[in-house]
C-alpha cells in the first residue's frame, strides 16, 4: 500500500505515525498514573494511612512513570538506548557526588522521612518553632511537605505569601503544634497589675467601720 502512495504522502504518514506513538505513550502513562493514584488513595483510606505517606508514594510513582515514558518517547524519536543509558548514568553519578557533597540536603531528606514516620506534624496543622525555650519564632499553617522544605502559610499574610523552612530545622528546635486548620491561638495580653492604695491611718481612739465588729443582741421575749 505504501508503494502506491506518493513520496510526500509517505513522509507525512511517517510523521503522523511517530506523533501517534508519542501521544499513545503519554496517554498510557497518564492513565497508569491516575489508576495507581486511585488505588493508593483507597488503600490509604481503608488502612488509615497518613495522608503525607500516600501523597509521597503517589509523587514517587508518578515521577517513575513519567521518567519511563520520557525514555520511550526519546527512543521513538531516534535516540539510541546506549546514548540514553550513558547520559542517565552520568547524570546519576553527578547527582550522587552533589548530594554527598551537600550534607544539608541529605539531612533534610532524612528528616522528611522522620517527619512522616514519627508524625511530628501533618498537613493543615498549626506549628510554631520556638527559638529558646518559650521565645516565639517561625509559625504558620503547614500547606506542603516535600523532600527538602516544609511550606508554611503565615498568619496575617496574603494568600500568595509562603514561608519555606528546611525539614532539618524541626529536629533542632522545639516545636509547638495545634491540630486542625483553625487560626493560631494568640497568647493573652498580660497588663500591669492595678496599684493597691494604702489604707489611711485610723485616728487615735477610733476604730474603722470596716474593721469594727457588728454586735447584735437577741433578746427572748419576756414570758407573761
Amino acid at each position: 500500500m505504501k508503494e502506491r502512495l506518493p513520496l510526500w504522502a509517505l513522509e507525512w504518514l511517517n510523521l503522523a505515525t511517530l506523533v501517534a506513538q508519542v501521544v499513545l505513550i503519554l496517554a498510557v502513562a497518564w492513565l497508569l498514573r491516575r489508576m495507581i493514584g486511585r488505588i493508593l488513595r483507597r488503600v490509604g483510606e481503608r488502612y488509615k494511612l497518613p495522608f503525607e505517606m500516600v501523597l509521597g508514594a503517589r509523587r514517587a510513582i508518578g515521577f517513575l512513570i513519567y521518567g519511563v515514558a520520557l525514555l520511550l518517547v526519546l527512543e521513538r524519536l531516534g535516540v539510541s538506548g546506549t546514548v540514553l543509558w550513558s547520559a542517565l548514568t552520568g547524570f546519576v553519578a553527578v547527582a550522587a557526588v552533589a548530594f554527598f557533597a551537600a550534607w544539608s540536603v541529605l539531612s533534610n531528606i532524612f528528616c522528611t522521612l522522620l517527619i512522616f514516620v514519627t508524625g511530628v506534624f501533618r498537613l493543615n496543622d498549626q506549628i510554631e518553632l520556638l527559638e529558646n525555650g518559650e521565645k516565639p519564632g517561625l509559625k504558620g499553617r503547614v500547606i506542603d511537605i516535600n523532600l527538602v522544605y516544609t511550606t508554611l502559610q503565615e498568619p496575617g499574610m496574603p494568600a500568595g505569601s509562603t514561608l519555606q523552612v528546611p525539614n532539618s530545622l524541626f529536629f533542632q528546635r522545639s516545636v509547638r503544634r495545634w491540630r486542625g486548620p483553625g487560626p493560631l491561638p494568640m497568647p493573652a495580653a498580660v497588663g500591669p497589675e492595678p496599684a493597691v492604695a494604702d489604707p489611711e491611718p485610723a485616728a487615735a481612739g477610733q476604730v474603722p467601720a470596716a474593721v469594727s465588729p457588728l454586735v447584735t443582741e437577741s433578746r427572748s421575749p419576756s414570758r407573761q
